[in-house]
């Protein structure tokens, strides 16, 4: 096998990796583009070709789909009931115990699994404030004045 081959060959599969790690749309533009240059490489067109190969499929695909995908990309992007109660007030209405795995805090009205950002312990009725969630779970710092 040729090293043209083997290296347009592991640049596509390194991009096709790296693009389903992603799925960002990251670098599928030069997935394809390796793929031409691998088909210019086994029909045994220069170097030179392959690497102009390369580099025009990877820009037209790109400067092609780019501007469709940002189109269809989602603008306004709606926060969550969980994402609003960030930065909010809340309550615990048991303590916080990282070696119990035990906390709740009440938020709104509405009783949340808490855990402190540092896993410190939190007693009872203390102040805390909203720093961020996770799935079920709201992380708390205590409320200072």
């Amino acid at each position: 096998m040729s090293t043209a081959l083997l290296t347009w060959g592991i640049i596509f599969a390194v991009a096709v990796i790296a693009e389903l790690a992603t799925l960002q749309l990251v670098t599928i533009w030069f997935a394809a583009g390796a793929l031409g240059a691998f088909i210019a490489a086994a029909l045994g067109a220069s170097p030179l070709v392959q690497g102009i190969l390369f580099t025009a499929i990877s820009v037209v695909l790109l400067a092609v789909t780019r501007p469709m995908l940002q189109k269809l990309r989602v603008k306004n992007v709606i926060p969550t009931n969980a994402d609003a109660e960030v930065g909010k007030l809340g309550i615990l209405t048991e303590p916080i115990d990282p070696v119990k795995d035990t906390g709740r805090v009440r938020i709104g009205g509405v009783n949340w699994r808490a855990r402190t950002e540092d896993g410190s312990p939190l007693q009872k009725d203390t102040p805390v404030r909203i720093t961020r969630i996770e799935g079920t779970t709201a992380f708390v710092r205590p409320d200072t004045p």
